[in-house]
């Protein structure tokens, strides 16, 4: 559900950028470039950006942000669409129908490998440990000499 909403604001750019030169481009050759976000420590949420070149129209770009919890490791397909075909879309979304029988303009495989959440345990928990370990070590061996 939330890479479907997803695919439709992508196809909704792409159209867009497409509808303004007010042409249509058959048989794109496309060159695509992508960036996932992969440490979840410093972010709140997992970045999809991907970039392509169109041979017929350079520079589109889109992008997208999930929270790390909906952003699942694996391989995200996003469509795009002319804007015939998004509007079309649109219209079989609306309605309830299949969409599966709208053709894309092309199709970019994302592979995003997750983000990662930091270590298991923190240092901070760690450090406190190895300090309580030292002082019971101190302690038993300071009474064993008294004793």
């Amino acid at each position: 559900p939330a890479v479907m909403a997803v695919l439709a604001v992508l196809a909704g750019l792409l159209a867009a950028a497409l509808g303004a030169a007010g042409e249509p481009c058959p048989e794109p050759t496309i060159v695509p470039s992508y960036y996932t976000t992969s440490d979840a420590v410093i972010s709140s949420e997992s970045v999809f950006v991907v970039e392509i070149s169109l041979a017929c129209k350079n520079g589109a770009q889109v992008s997208w942000s999930l929270e790390h919890r909906s952003a699942h490791s694996g391989t995200y397909e996003v469509k795009f669409f002319d804007e015939e075909s998004y509007s079309a879309l649109r219209k079989a979304q609306r309605n309830n129908e299949d969409i599966s029988r709208i053709r894309p303009l092309f199709t970019v495989n994302v592979d995003h490998r997750g983000a990662w959440n930091g270590p298991w345990v923190s240092t901070e928990v760690v450090a406190a440990a190895i300090g309580l370990v030292v002082y019971y070590l101190a302690f038993s061996t300071k009474s064993s000499i008294q004793a």
